[in-house]
């Protein structure tokens, strides 16, 4: 059985949502942050970033969020989650997992930070550029690889609902607002969001 390794109001939620699509069972075990439960020898075992999100399935240990939606995708291929390799989908697929730490969450910390960065030196280009595209990516839709969801939805739907919703950072457009809609409506994220209230 996996074993989640999580926390609320983390990175985790991406984890526990991409779990609870997949339908297999799980096991969580809570990280109590404060605590410092984080930085024992026995987790950075299994995450020597000493971070949350982190999951163990027999013995693999798998260690950051999108790492962890492509390990449950695979890990489970009926829940449908990733194209088979072979499936032409799978490169769009991929694109998007690594999109959310390679452009959307460092534009995040740029736009937060108010600090500009030259784009023709940033890996993400610039805070516009990455969201003009992930509108482009989201506008056909329903999902980013058109009728079929994926894990790649949970980081990217997060993404956007955390930049819009929480942190306010980026714009409410139209395509925004209804993409993260049906992303919250989906069952699995609300019991995911419901895991975590109940352990805050």
């Amino acid at each position: 059985m996996m074993k989640l390794y999580w926390a609320p109001r983390t990175r985790s939620l991406r984890a526990l949502w991409v779990l609870e699509e997949a339908g297999a069972p799980y096991e969580r075990v809570r990280i109590d942050l404060s605590a410092g439960e984080q930085k024992t020898p026995d987790f950075r075992a299994i995450n020597p970033m000493a971070k949350v999100p982190a999951l163990t399935h027999g013995k693999a240990s798998v260690a950051e969020s999108g790492a962890i939606c492509a390990y449950v995708a695979e890990t489970v291929p009926q829940a449908g989650l990733a194209p088979p390799l072979g499936d032409p989908a799978r490169g769009r697929y991929l694109q998007w997992l690594f999109f959310s730490p390679g452009c959307i969450e460092p534009a995040f910390l740029t736009k937060s930070a108010n600090v500009s960065v030259d784009s023709r030196m940033a890996s993400f280009g610039d805070f516009d550029r990455v969201f003009d595209v992930l509108e482009e990516a989201v506008a056909t839709g329903p999902w980013l690889l058109g009728e079929r969801f994926s894990a790649a939805d949970v980081m990217i739907g997060l993404d956007l609902h955390f930049g819009i919703d929480i942190f306010k950072l980026v714009p409410s457009r139209p395509v925004f607002r209804a993409y993260v809609d049906r992303c919250l409506a989906r069952p699995a994220l609300q019991r995911a969001k419901a895991i975590e209230a109940a352990a805050v």
